[in-house]
């Protein structure tokens, strides 16, 4: 999900500077994109699964009509990167399988009560997300982060979620301090997920601290965290929340 407050990415260097068909002759580089599309995929679909549950907790007719209009535009982008997966010979459902139970557990544990936790969960949880693989992205062929980028366009949800949660705090001022909660939670869980999930995949987390692009160290790692919760923050600004 695509905001103004998106962290700036780096000027490509690396394997950034090259094809998909060059780069790949590497096999860890190889391998650590099918991990990174494979996780975008079930990402994706997840937030496919996840826009049309929340649209059964929508008030209205008109607020059904727009998440499921999100829901079908989210499951639009999985098959982007689903036909991506297969034509680089890539099993999809084997590239999505290791990060499954991570996603699912999240979405477990950071179930929405309520129709205004959805949305934020959405706004807010969704763009910590897309702010991470925009990181990434900067580390990719040009082939591949050209459908990354594309695959993490606004669905229009943030606009739409802005919207309603503001106006639902203009109603009643009290929603505040409950959903500012819920985002600090939301922000937590994420970062938390995102950092497992790296840690668990080799050749992912060696693109990351360094060893498949020039200049990216841990102590950039850290530096990439904080841009992610600079962005969160301005976010919950938006939304007319604290951080």
């Amino acid at each position: 999900m695509e905001t103004p407050d998106t962290p700036a990415a780096e000027t490509p260097t690396g394997s950034a500077a090259q094809n998909w068909e060059t780069a790949a002759a590497e096999p860890q580089y190889r391998a650590a994109v099918v991990d990174l599309l494979g996780a975008l995929a079930y990402g994706e679909l997840a937030a496919f699964e996840r826009l049309a549950e929340d649209a059964k907790l929508a008030p209205t007719v008109a607020d059904k009509a727009e998440l499921a209009k999100m829901a079908s535009a989210e499951f639009h982008h999985f098959e982007k990167l689903r036909d991506r997966l297969a034509a680089i010979d890539v099993e999809p459902t084997e590239a999505m399988d290791p990060f499954a139970a991570a996603l699912d557990g999240f979405h477990r544990q950071t179930a929405p009560s309520d129709w205004l936790e959805g949305l934020v969960k959405a706004y807010v949880g969704d763009a910590i997300a897309s702010d991470f693989y925009r990181e990434v992205a900067v580390r990719l062929d040009s082939d591949t982060r050209d459908l990354v980028l594309e695959v993490l366009d606004d669905t229009g949800h943030a606009e739409f979620a802005v919207g309603k949660v503001r106006a639902a705090i203009e109603e009643d001022p009290r929603l505040g301090g409950r959903l500012a909660l819920w985002a600090r939670r939301l922000m937590g869980e994420a970062l938390s997920q995102a950092q497992r999930v790296v840690a668990e995949r080799d050749a992912l987390s060696t693109m990351l601290v360094g060893g498949l692009a020039d200049g990216f160290d841990l102590a950039e790692v850290g530096r990439m965290f904080s841009r992610i919760t600079e962005a969160h923050t301005k976010r919950m600004a938006a939304l007319g929340l604290a951080a």
